[in-house]
């Protein structure tokens, strides 16, 4: 049994802050108080659900030179994740039993956080032919995606009606394929400047539309990976209103940053879909705050060095994201954005509940994945001593605020910031 005292516990489905501590026993949340007690002093810090972070991609298999699940689980435990959702864009693809087999034995043993994954829909990614769904339920895949459009609307439709007989989670990329080909910026002024080949924001609102539409006729489970323009949200609004079994989600990078950080082709803040306009991002923070956008990610994309030093429209696209996921998520909540508890919604419980799991939440019963953190502390990040392999963030050598202090898993403490 453990106690841990002196706590500020954000509370994501209460909506409310308590000062006091909670009591662990069995890997579970045996107690929540109020008030002092004897116990580890959590010195006043906040304690809150462990982060469920989806779309995290890990290099195992054929990338592993990329990131382990050893050192993916390392970043994740350093940054208050509890829980890993993996997708099935490796080499090759996650889209049989047996490989998903193989990634699960790859992770037991090896991540000291939770390793869920989840499965290609269609074979090889190709967008031609459906994967056995139903096996690979059987063998533990909590969700189905492709992790890029499905741009055969024929294919698309009989995935998400299977998907629909079998309860299983479809999880989109909202883009139309022949707009958004080849582009690497959004599409506008700064576009040109740099001479870049561009996307207009439509292309994400033209997929999402008819993913939305798919979804509707045929009554399956979808979430849109990830909501980056404004152009889109009207759409999600109206599926909402209408009682879809729809959700969504938005990059914290989305969140964030914007098209100018680019800057001089940094190739760091190449991401997919692109980084968008100012006007764009401030719309993701709204609709996050409104509860239109329920989920945030990190969408952890590792990419080693050779592939991120090469002119802009060559380099390979993404950002690590696990262990910066939390401070940088802090932006928000200090420029008033949203409150701890309704952060934490978006970061932990509502994931949970997307995937059905019993967690991302304080409450007797649930189980004691936790992330203790100080929201206030100020620093200098450095890609140097981040724990993934790779160190692609955009983040590098900014100032941000909120450090993780410990987390633990099941009641195991998997994680402690050493003193400087």
């Amino acid at each position: 049994m453990l106690t841990l005292v002196n706590a500020r516990l954000v509370d994501p489905k209460g909506d409310r802050i308590l000062d006091g501590g909670l009591v662990i026993e069995g890997g579970r949340i045996a107690e929540i108080f109020e008030g002092a007690r004897e116990g580890l002093d959590c010195g006043g810090r906040c304690l809150a659900p462990g982060i469920v972070d989806i779309g995290v991609k890990v290099g195992e298999p054929g990338e592993r030179h990329k990131e382990s699940f050893r050192t993916a689980g390392a970043a994740a435990a350093a940054g208050g994740v509890t829980t890993m959702v993996t997708r099935p864009d490796t080499l090759p693809a996650i889209d049989t039993p047996e490989a998903l087999e193989f990634q699960q034995r790859r992770a037991v043993g090896t991540s000291p956080v939770n390793v869920l994954p989840m499965a290609a829909l269609t074979k090889g990614r190709d967008g031609r032919e459906m994967t056995e769904i139903g096996f690979l339920m059987d063998a533990g895949a909590v969700a189905f995606t492709d992790t890029r459009a499905v741009a055969d609307t024929r294919v698309f439709q009989r995935c998400l009606s299977y998907a629909a007989g079998l309860g299983a989670l479809v999880v989109g990329h909202p883009q139309e394929p022949r707009l958004s080909a080849g582009a690497c910026m959004t599409t506008g002024l700064y576009a040109s400047m740099l001479g870049l080949p561009d996307v207009p924001p439509v292309a994400e609102r033209i997929g999402l539309e008819r993913d939305l539409a798919l979804a509707e006729i045929t009554g399956a489970r979808y979430h849109a990976d990830q909501i980056s323009a404004a152009a889109g949200l009207p759409a999600l609004a109206r599926a909402k209103r209408a009682g879809l079994r729809v959700t969504a989600g938005v990059s914290i990078h989305h969140l964030t940053l914007n098209e100018l950080d680019i800057g001089d082709y940094r190739t760091f803040f190449k991401l997919t879909p692109p980084l968008r306009s100012e006007d764009d991002r401030v719309a993701m923070v709204e609709a996050l705050a409104e509860g239109l956008i329920d989920v945030v990610g990190s969408f952890h994309t590792p990419q080693d060095e050779e592939e991120k030093r090469l002119p802009f429209e060559e380099a390979a696209s993404g950002a690590v994201g696990l262990e910066t996921l939390l401070p940088a998520a802090m932006q928000l909540h200090h420029a008033g954005h949203l409150t701890l508890p309704a952060l934490w919604r978006a970061l932990a419980l509502n994931p949970a509940r997307l995937l059905g799991l019993d967690a991302g939440r304080l409450a007797p019963g649930a189980p004691a994945d936790l992330v203790l953190f100080d929201p206030d502390t100020p620093f200098v990040l450095d890609r140097a001593t981040l724990r993934s392999k790779s160190k692609n963030t955009p983040y590098d050598l900014r100032r941000l605020q909120g450090r993780v202090l410990a987390t633990w898993v099941g009641g195991r403490e998997v994680y402690r910031r050493e003193a400087p």
